[in-house]
């Protein structure tokens, strides 16, 4: 038994990526500086996309790629209500309408169906992008997706938040990572402290379009460029910029970039060792000796060898989700729920999306918890874990 607290997610900082912070730290840049670009260079490497842009963080990237498509108050997104609010918010800042379709309840992520349905239940034009979300990790079949943005004209931004070094397996038999940009206009990712990569804060934009990579850096920094070849006034001196749209402050400063980039280095590991974490849930919960009765808990586990499922998270369903969560905090396992459904959220319902048939997100959200899912996690934890839910789903 273990004698302290289990989160569902937590941080591996280790020697060397403090040396990396404190190497930052004493060198000439706290803000923008090399580190940014190199940051910037081994993450786009690693995910296989030709371009990627450091931000401040997620939600920082999803707005800033709105912003990049020119979302408007004409411009209407389909995403999934299954995510972190921010998934369909970036839409919302930028005055565009956000409309919600159902999940797959195999895969928890955006029912391609359903979406196929709302785009064809209008007229033609009517929706103009989509932002599929890559839910726990599980990467969405984007060569799908893409097929069905182009026979309508949309783009597609891919929310990878859960799910770098995750990929899909295309109809070509090649392995697709997610935000590689091979499918989708733009792909976003977070450094958040329970994420794959963890800088404290911080987020990424990948793609593969010059001209929205370019559009994103001007808009990263208020819309601000010094770049003397696209000047609309170039006869000043060495000190001259120019604002030529409204962008934001949205820069990642160098020592997060330094972190980011330690922490880069060991993604691979940090990767396999989810796996095997995930594995041994599988094994307790379906493939044990006294597995747990179909119907009384559902697992989504280790998928099949089409698919890397990144597990950012490991989510089983149960009947009476409210009383597991309580039962494994009383025991110190501090598992969480994700998401409260972002059309039931009051900033939503005020809007009005009562009549949306969202039933499949509804039951999901009914029975979701995830489970302690982090490299460090120990065996002797885990197995903690797996004993308490096994104990209350037999009570």
């Amino acid at each position: 038994m273990t004698s302290h607290s289990i989160p569902y997610g937590r941080q591996n900082i280790t020697e060397a990526d403090i040396a990396a912070v404190t190497e930052a730290l004493r060198s000439d840049y706290l803000t923008t500086g090399p580190r940014v670009d190199e940051f910037e260079e081994k993450f786009a490497a690693y995910i296989g996309s030709k371009y990627a842009v450091a931000v401040a963080n997620g939600t920082a990237a999803l707005h800033l790629c709105a912003l990049a498509l020119d979302v408007n108050e004409g411009t209407r997104v389909i995403t999934t209500p299954i995510t972190f609010a921010a998934s369909a918010n970036c839409v919302r800042y930028c005055g565009g309408e956000v409309w919600f379709a159902d999940i797959d309840p195999k895969t928890l992520t955006l029912d391609i169906n359903k979406v196929r349905e709302l785009i064809e239940s209008r007229p033609k034009g009517f929706f103009h992008g989509i932002v599929p979300v890559d839910f726990a990790g599980y990467p969405v079949d984007l060569e799908s997706y893409r097929a069905l943005a182009d026979e309508h004209g949309l783009w597609i931004i891919e929310d990878a938040c859960h799910a770098p070094g995750g990929w899909f397996t295309d109809s070509q038999g090649v392995q697709q990572w997610c935000g590689n940009g091979a499918y989708a206009e733009l792909a976003i990712f977070s450094f958040h402290p329970v994420k794959h990569i963890a800088s404290g804060e911080g987020g990424m934009i990948t793609t593969n379009d010059e001209a929205l990579y370019e559009r994103l850096k001007v808009l990263r920094t208020h819309g601000i460029t010094r770049d003397r070849g696209n000047l609309r006034y170039p006869d000043h001196g060495g000190w001259y910029m120019e604002m030529q749209q409204l962008g934001y402050n949205y820069r990642i400063p160098d020592i997060l970039c330094a972190l980011g980039i330690s922490q880069l280095s060991r993604a691979e590991e940090g990767m396999q060792r989810r796996q095997e974490i995930a594995r041994r849930y599988d094994k307790a919960f379906v493939g044990g000796a006294v597995p747990i009765a179909i119907g009384t808990m559902k697992v989504h586990g280790v998928p099949s060898s089409d698919v890397r499922h990144a597990f950012h998270l490991y989510v089983i369903e149960v009947a009476d989700r409210r009383g597991l969560y309580d039962y494994l905090r009383e025991h110190g396992i501090y598992a969480q729920v994700h998401y409260v459904p972002v059309h039931t959220m009051p900033y939503y319902q005020d809007i009005g999306y009562g009549e949306a048939d969202l039933s499949k997100s509804e039951a999901y959200y009914a029975r979701g918890l995830s489970l302690p899912m982090y490299p460090t996690l120990t065996e002797e934890e885990q197995d903690f874990v797996i004993a308490k839910v096994k104990e209350f789903v037999r009570e």
